[in-house]
């Protein structure tokens, strides 16, 4: 198998980005990592570790702070906490699942290697960096262990898998759309502008960003809720609201596909 994969750098208002990026055939799949005022958040994939370590020997950080515990986000943790000696914080759920072996599926470790064991603390609500406060904001849904950090004096927001695409045409089957809502509806309460999102990167105007994603998704989910009460099945549903097929479904033998946007809503 042959997999392409390039990084990209970037900066703005005080936050040094990295974006890698793996493809194989049609499937392409990114992630980014932000240093701000000293903390790394999240630590990119072990797939892509070899492209990142310049980023991370050119960082200036006291700690990481993972959104979640997922591989493609804390697959580079066991490295930096071995060379680096960092403290690492992430939501308590999952922390004992990151002291072990990870165990997903083959293609995703093809695209995003074997994370390896790392030791991390509980994240709390709120934490200081080198010159401000941050919040932390529970936001499951993708996760359960989910968080988004709120810089509270510039109102930059950190969304981890929050957003990452404007309208949701796939999720993987332990995501909820319901829960993705309130998450939504939740950061929507908080005074930011910015987002800086794992996978969309930077995002100006982050606030109406997140209120087109929560207006779709709620359009959305009355669509699918109306189609059912018609005594539609989720694989109907499907079919008529999700006709594109994306390459992803297939690679992962249904781990992400449409039906489970579905089934997700008529099961909440």
């Amino acid at each position: 198998m042959l997999f392409k994969k390039k990084i990209e750098l970037s900066e703005k208002n005080g936050v040094k980005m990295i974006n890698g990026s793996v493809q194989f055939q049609a499937v392409y799949l990114n992630v980014h990592c932000f240093e701000v005022d000293g903390i790394l958040i999240d630590t990119g994939s072990a797939s892509l570790l070899k492209q990142f370590k310049p980023f991370f020997e050119q960082m200036d950080v006291d700690r990481i702070m993972l959104t979640h515990y997922h591989e493609d986000h804390s697959g580079g943790a066991h490295f930096l906490q071995k060379a680096y000696k960092l403290q690492i914080f992430m939501h308590p759920l999952n922390i004992e699942e990151c002291r072990k072996k990870a165990s997903y599926p083959l293609y995703r470790k093809l695209f995003w290697g074997a994370r390896l064991p790392f030791l991390a603390q509980p994240v709390g609500d709120s934490f200081s960096s080198r010159t401000t406060n941050w919040k932390v904001i529970e936001t499951p849904g993708h996760t359960e262990d989910h968080v988004a950090y709120l810089n509270e004096s510039t109102g930059q927001l950190f969304t981890g898998d929050l957003y990452v695409t404007p309208k949701t045409k796939v999720v993987l089957r332990e995501e909820s759309i319901p829960q993705i809502i309130r998450s939504l509806e939740k950061v929507l309460t908080y005074d930011f502008l910015e987002v800086y999102c794992n996978h969309a990167g930077y995002i100006e105007n982050g606030r109406e960003a997140l209120m087109r994603k929560l207006h779709y998704l709620k359009e959305l989910s009355y669509k699918i809720e109306m189609m059912n009460e018609e005594g539609l099945t989720t694989s109907e549903i499907t079919a008529q609201l999700f006709s594109k097929k994306y390459p992803i479904t297939k690679l992962s033998l249904g781990e992400w596909d449409a039906a489970h946007i579905v089934s997700s809503v008529l099961n909440k």
